[in-house]
């Protein structure tokens, strides 16, 4: 049996591992190899090659195919090793796997992976009204790049061409024009009016209303018995008497004067009639005015169809939102006969009539010294609150197609409310601050905001209410960003421009392309016929006079000599 001898280990009396030096008393086994430094190594190392990380060796050169760089490794000028031996052996070696060590599998990332299903998707109403946008402008896009490809087919819808909403007549004279710019720089306050009269009668507000939603809507009735005024400022027997007992030298109603004080957020064309008669001003509206009519998606980037007989064109909509604004404010009170009186009936009725709830409040405000301003202006509805009757008015939004506005209101009055309205002022911007304007003057305490919307997009004769809500009109307008002082500027600028003219009518014409308006100098008795309540279309108008208004005369008169002679 062949033994198996174990050489003499050397003692190291001083520590731990081979002693430094050999001396005489330690003996060496003969083929111990020398020079070799000793390193500790745990039981959970791989054995391998030795390596010295002390040595180093700079005259060797940089190859990385093979590890002659690495000193540490490199044992080949150690005789004890066998020279070229183990340099044929180290020749051979090749470095396999390069990659860098993985990443540690933590952190955010790697925490919710797995759970990422799981997690609440939390997104703001602003996060959502950015991508509603951004889905409109690429659909928009779709929808013009298709009408592009489609050829004579389907050819591409231009941006509308808003028509002038008066004819201009070639003998008006055109006095001065004024760019929308500069009534925004324009600031005025005044003092806090006066009552000098109220008429009319007030139903109560029924507060059921406030709590419908769109899974409890209510069905829109209509009102046919009852009768709704539109009375312009001269036909207004109340004013009249107060402008020959001089109780003011301007007057207007609240729907002429909010045009007026919200006239840079307007698109559509309007016009407004003022008559100068000795040294008082009446700004009046022309009988069937575009005025008594309701916006819809005035401010909008996205064009309503031209023709006139579609249901969503703008004058169809116009109609249709003041048909429900007329029905809704009827709708919401506690019509039970019990009524608010005021000093005087309604001065509009006659008698035995049914007349809508409707108070009138006849206020003054103090312009300067000189000038005082009467305004008819109108509430619908009161509340009782700490025993003290709170004004109302109510007005509707309505909702026509959801794919226009590109948000539906059945799904989002709900969850997303202020998403909604904040569609609407982009839409309807100048609509909602007319209404906010009437409520400011008016002094109403709360102004209610109902959310109409159709049975079905293409039934444009029925409706339901899904919401109403209130605010206070002067914290809803600081919300829309409207200046009480700029309206008041915006009014004092035109009235002191007004009370420069001669006696004699005139019209303000806002330009139906163009964010300006401009002042002509009608005849006396030019709207008495009423031949402008259509507009004509736009390439058969009268345009304003232009530079060369000498040689257009010049030639007009060719004109009329050529036929008194065909004549003869």
């Amino acid at each position: 049996m062949v033994g198996f001898e174990i050489g003499d280990v050397p003692f190291n009396p001083d520590g731990w591992g081979p002693p430094e030096s050999t001396d005489s008393s330690v003996p060496i086994l003969p083929n111990h190899p020398l020079n070799v430094p000793f390193a500790p190594f745990s039981r959970s190392d791989k054995l391998g090659r030795i390596a010295d990380w002390t040595r180093s060796n700079p005259n060797r050169p940089n190859n990385n195919n093979n590890r002659s760089n690495d000193s540490a490794f490199d044992f080949t000028t150690d005789d004890s090793f066998g020279g070229a031996l183990n340099a044929d052996e180290d020749s051979t070696f090749r470095l396999v796997d390069g990659k860098p060590p993985p990443r540690p599998k933590f952190g955010p990332k790697w925490r919710f992976q797995n759970n990422r299903n799981q997690l609440p998707q939390r997104r703001d109403e602003e996060v959502e009204a950015k991508k509603r946008e951004a889905e409109k402008q690429r659909a928009r896009r779709d929808r013009l790049y298709h009408a592009n490809r489609s050829g004579g087919n389907n050819p591409r819808r231009e941006a509308a061409v808003f028509k002038s909403s008066v004819d201009i007549q070639p003998e008006w004279n055109m006095l001065d024009q004024i760019p929308f710019s500069t009534f925004t720089k324009l600031s005025y306050s005044v003092p806090d009016p006066e009552d000098l009269l109220i008429c009319g009668s007030l139903e109560a507000y029924d507060k059921t209303y406030d709590r419908i939603t769109p899974k409890n809507e209510r069905r829109l009735e209509r009102f046919k018995n009852r009768n709704f005024f539109k009375v312009t400022t001269t036909d207004d027997p109340i004013i009249r008497r107060l402008a020959n007992e001089d109780q003011a030298t301007v007057f207007a109603t609240d729907s002429i004067l909010s045009t007026l004080m919200c006239a840079p957020r307007s698109v559509y064309s309007w016009d407004i009639v003022i008559q100068r008669v000795g040294n008082k001003l009446f700004f009046d509206k022309r009988d069937g005015s575009q005025l008594d009519l309701l916006s819809v998606n005035e401010t909008s980037q996205e064009p309503l169809p031209e023709a006139k007989d579609d249901i969503n064109s703008a004058h169809s909509l116009s109609v249709e939102a003041a048909y429900i604004n007329q029905n809704f404010s009827q709708q919401v009170l506690v019509r039970d006969g019990n009524k608010v009186t005021f000093d005087e009936p309604n001065p509009f009725a006659s008698e035995g009539e049914e007349v809508a709830s409707v108070g009138y409040r006849y206020r003054r405000w103090k312009l300067d010294n000189d000038t005082n301003l009467v305004v008819r202006c109108e509430v619908q509805s009161y509340m009782d609150v700490n025993n003290q009757k709170s004004f109302l008015t109510l007005n509707a939004l309505n909702e026509f197609d959801p794919k226009y506005s590109g948000v539906d209101w059945r799904r989002k009055l709900d969850t997303q409310r202020g998403a909604v309205l904040a569609t609407e002022l982009k839409n309807n911007a100048n609509k909602i601050a007319k209404w906010t304007a009437q409520a400011i003057l008016a002094s109403a305490d709360m102004m209610k905001l109902g959310y109409v919307t159709r049975v079905h997009p293409r039934d444009h004769f029925n409706h339901v209410i899904l919401a109403v809500v209130g605010y206070k009109p002067r914290e809803f307008a600081g919300q829309i960003n409207l200046n009480t002082s700029n309206m008041w500027g915006i009014v004092k600028s035109i009235v002191d421009l007004c009370m420069k003219l001669n006696e004699g009518k005139y019209v303000l014409v806002k330009d139906p392309q163009k964010p300006q308006v401009r002042i002509y100098e009608v005849p006396a008795d030019a709207f008495e016929n009423d031949y402008v309540e259509e507009p004509l279309p736009e390439d058969e108008q009268v345009q304003p006079p232009v530079e060369n208004a000498a040689d257009e005369n010049g030639a007009k008169d060719e004109v009329e000599a050529k036929e008194v002679k065909a004549e003869a």
